[in-house]
């Protein structure tokens, strides 16, 4: 845990931005220069948050990005209706939402050490269809680092976990054909969707290696998260929401506004 002044009012300015209608995340004031400081910050608002569900992640990319980030709020699991901050657009409001699969870690896994894929398999007790919860934290007119953007939490606020997979079934999760359904409007989104990691367990592997280099424990009970299928999917507040996997399962839900 970082002790530098300058990255903990980062953290306390970014942690606030969590819970508001009009979010700002860009303060010029503390400008994170590296990975290694963004994910500080990451771990200094885990601190003032006092818990985490999850992580979200992907493989690290070409460009030497890595997409990690830690999912402060609780998960909403199997209910018809989650709580979301919408987007909110010309006085209309959306749910910003990214079709994806959950790994749940079953035991807790301890830092400073290094896991095999099997060892890592044996970890992962259960995996379900899930959507991760968007939230856009910088204004319009701001053009955010990466570095801004990764010590934010790269837009997540949030997790909802469906309904149970089969694992052999998550794991050759290359495609999925993904189909969001109004039932109100009875409008339709269709997406050939593609796992921008090939395969979803990919980066569940890298996840825990690093973590555990930087010596941050897992907990039983955590969700990992490691990318859409379809991008993000804009859908309507306070109206009934299938989503579907196609040859895999489908859930029922409805976003209402968190603040209102």
């Amino acid at each position: 845990m970082t002790d530098n002044p300058a990255l903990i009012k980062l953290a306390m300015h970014l942690f606030a931005q969590r819970n508001t209608l009009h979010p700002d995340s860009n303060y010029l004031a503390v400008l994170p220069q590296s990975i290694e400081e963004s994910i500080a910050v990451q771990q200094l608002m885990i601190n003032l948050n006092g818990t985490i569900a999850g992580w979200k992640c992907l493989v690290p990319q070409a460009n030497g990005q890595l997409i990690v980030a830690p999912i402060l709020q609780g998960p909403v699991s199997h209910s018809i209706d989650c709580a979301i901050i919408p987007r909110v657009t010309d006085g209309q409001a959306t749910a910003l939402i990214e079709p994806e699969i959950a790994f749940i870690l079953g035991q807790d896994i301890e830092a400073y050490r290094q896991y095999s894929h099997s060892e890592i398999d044996q970890m992962i007790s259960a995996t379900h269809m899930a959507l991760e919860l968007i939230q856009n934290r910088f204004s319009r007119e701001s053009q955010p680092s990466f570095y801004q953007k990764l010590a934010d939490g790269l837009s997540n606020q949030g997790l909802y976990i469906g309904p149970k997979i089969d694992k052999s079934v998550a794991y050759k999760a290359s495609h999925i054909d993904v189909v969001v359904s109004e039932f109100k409007t009875q409008m339709v989104q269709q997406f050939s969707g593609f796992h921008p990691c090939e395969l979803p367990q990919m980066p569940v592997y890298w996840l825990i290696n690093y973590l555990a280099k930087l010596g941050i424990n897992l907990s039983a009970g955590q969700a990992i998260i490691t990318g859409s299928y379809c991008g993000v999917v804009k859908v309507p507040l306070a109206t009934k929401i299938n989503i579907g996997y196609h040859g895999i399962g489908q859930f029922d839900v409805r976003f209402y506004d968190a603040l209102a």
